[in-house]
């Protein structure tokens, strides 16, 4: 007996773990596992499982409640709201930091700024060689995200405004768009900042609201306020959330989780907004 107390012991301690599935963005994937890991480190007893898949599959799989917290890099759709609501799911949305969608190419290509019509009329197929923006005689190779991506809608709604062109190359992650920008001199794709510090081979293009700029680049910490292409990054549950979930989240909302937020290559939350769902959270 004595020799089945230690087993029966462990098998104790793994059933009171507190673990909590996360799932959805691709863009927050790589964040939220620093976030994980950083808070399992100090607080042994939860373990958290961050898994991606896009924005829409982490929201569906929260509707399903197959998942405690979906990760979305875009706004819930309507239609989202009606489904959830039919499974008896309350969307409760949590910002926990700003992402900036940067304009990458091939380091190589001579353009270095896009106004916000052209980046569409790109995208639509509109434009379809460089040198209608600028550059040099040769045809445009679109990436982007597939349609299960809160990037790839963000962008269809702030840029696109309107059908992607069939002929942009669907990428099932955002590090194939920086892999298959930086192998193709006529590449362009969309990709969230924490993928785009210390690349090689590819350059992040200044981005203005219409010919007359200014251009602001998402690498210049100056003018990150008025960038173009901003988003907030959200964690959904269903209700306000409880438990370890509450924890955890309240925890990246701190100084400490947002450094990280920070760290990864995203920005931290105005202090005014994240002291404000801080206290909405209790």
């Amino acid at each position: 007996m004595k020799r089945l107390f230690p087993l029966f012991l462990s098998i104790a301690l793994l059933l009171s773990a507190k673990e909590i599935i996360v799932k959805g963005s691709d863009t927050m994937v790589n964040l939220v596992q620093q976030l994980a890991e950083r808070y399992t480190a100090v607080h042994p007893d939860a373990t958290i499982s961050v898994i991606g898949g896009g924005s829409g599959v982490g929201i569906t799989s929260l509707i399903e409640k197959e998942v405690d917290i979906a990760n979305s890099s875009r706004e819930i759709k309507d239609k989202e709201i009606i489904a959830a609501k039919e499974k008896g799911v309350n969307i409760y949305k949590i910002p926990i930091g700003i992402d900036l969608l940067c304009v990458i190419v091939n380091e190589k290509n001579p353009v270095t700024k896009l106004t916000v019509s052209q980046l569409g009329k790109i995208y639509q197929g509109k434009i379809k060689n460089w040198q209608e923006v600028g550059g040099e005689k040769k045809p445009i190779s679109l990436y982007g995200r597939q349609p299960a991506s809160g990037t790839y809608v963000f962008f269809r709604e702030i840029a696109v405004k309107g059908e992607y062109s069939p002929r942009m190359q669907q990428m099932a992650g955002t590090a194939q768009i920086v892999d298959a920008v930086r192998n193709d001199i006529n590449g362009i794709g969309y990709v969230g900042l924490g993928y785009v510090r210390g690349q090689k081979g590819i350059k992040v293009l200044a981005i203005a609201r219409d010919e007359k700029g200014p251009y602001l680049s998402p690498l210049n910490e100056e003018e990150l306020k008025k960038y173009p292409l901003a988003r907030p990054l959200y964690q959904i549950t269903n209700g306000k959330p409880k438990g370890e979930a509450k924890r955890f989240i309240e925890w990246e909302l701190s100084e400490a989780g947002q450094k990280i937020v920070e760290e990864v290559g995203f920005l931290p939350l105005p202090e005014e907004m994240r002291k404000e769902v801080l206290t909405k959270l209790k």
